[in-house]
């Protein structure tokens, strides 16, 4: 089969053919279409869990994957053979991943079948990124009438976050590029924060751009937040951010930039975040992308070939699939 492969902790991704896996007892083969990229790839590609898992090389990147069912080991039921899925795959030992045509899963894993309204592309954009966004907004217990700030809204949590917090009913703050404010306004936020130049005006003669921090762009229409969802900054700038929260409310870093103590001191839940959803969060963004309720961001659909130039991608507005 075609796969995605490197030979080694922080090699270079390259193509390979390698040896179709077979589904054993308790298994299920699927044929994958498409992969979903994460960040997490390539800090997996790096070593990043080498010391919590085993690992075989030459080893295939790639979380997320949906296609559909192709072999059904002996002791395993539900499942039909063509039935469309799709999941997210952390299965020891690591190196057996979705950037390739096939591969072999536990049923019990994070694994979702796929509606008729979804396409494959669709649903292998979802799990890693979406189930943390919804992950974040089940933790954070967002309602109407409470406003919350998303830190790093144009990626792939980030999209998703927008949309699933809007669906609570709460005011949106998204920061973003300022070419990126109408699609930001499109997924639901209520107001957004760029953090660009901005121009000031302070005499009739003088004319520049100045440098403001999302905080005091913030602060220039509101005084408080009620939940903080901060994907990107480190800590300095999560302090910052950290500022704009009320007592009592809710603050998240999903890069660990949070320190408990400050948290604690005024009352405010949260730290830093960890997803621990699996597949009942897949099935419920599932239902909301058949409805209509949830727009998968699509960022890019490169073949599968492309996979080194896609991991290596900066500044990705919405999801990279790999199409297989």
């Amino acid at each position: 089969m075609r796969a995605i492969v490197v030979r080694e902790f922080g090699g270079k991704p390259e193509s390979a053919e390698m040896p179709t896996p077979e589904a054993g007892p308790g298994q299920l083969r699927i044929a994958l279409e498409a992969a979903g990229v994460n960040p997490y790839d390539q800090k997996v590609i790096d070593g990043a869990l080498k010391d919590a898992f085993p690992s075989d090389f030459p080893f295939i990147p790639g979380l997320d994957g949906a296609g559909t069912i192709s072999q059904i080991g002996a002791g395993v039921d539900g499942f039909e053979i063509g039935e469309r899925v799709v999941g997210k795959f952390l299965v020891p030992p690591l190196g057996h991943g979705t950037f390739a045509e096939y591969i072999v899963v536990p049923p019990d894993s994070a694994l979702a079948k796929v509606p008729d309204e979804v396409t494959a592309i669709q649903a292998a954009a979802l799990p890693t990124a979406g189930i943390t966004a919804l992950d974040l907004i089940n933790a954070s217990g967002l309602s109407r009438g409470q406003t919350a700030l998303v830190v790093g809204a144009a990626g792939g949590v980030g999209s998703y976050l927008v949309q699933l917090a809007a669906l609570t009913g709460a005011d949106v703050i998204a920061s973003a590029r300022p070419d990126d404010t109408d699609r930001m306004i499109r997924l639901g936020a209520t107001e957004v924060v760029n953090y660009g130049r901005v121009p000031v005006t302070d005499s009739p003669t003088r004319q520049e751009d100045t440098q403001l921090s999302i905080a005091d762009s913030v602060r220039m229409t509101r005084s408080s937040i009620d939940v903080l969802f901060d994907l990107v900054s480190p800590p300095p700038g999560f302090a910052e951010n950290l500022s704009l929260v009320r007592d009592g409310g809710a603050a998240f870093s999903t890069v660990g930039s949070a320190f408990d103590a400050d948290l604690q001191t005024r009352g405010i839940t949260g730290g830093n975040f960890v997803s621990s959803g699996g597949a009942k969060e897949l099935r419920e963004l599932l239902r909301r992308v058949g409805n209509g309720d949830l727009v998968v961001p699509l960022d890019a659909t490169p073949p599968l070939d492309a996979a080194a130039a896609a991991l290596g991608a900066r500044g990705a507005r919405g999801k990279t699939v790999l199409v297989i």
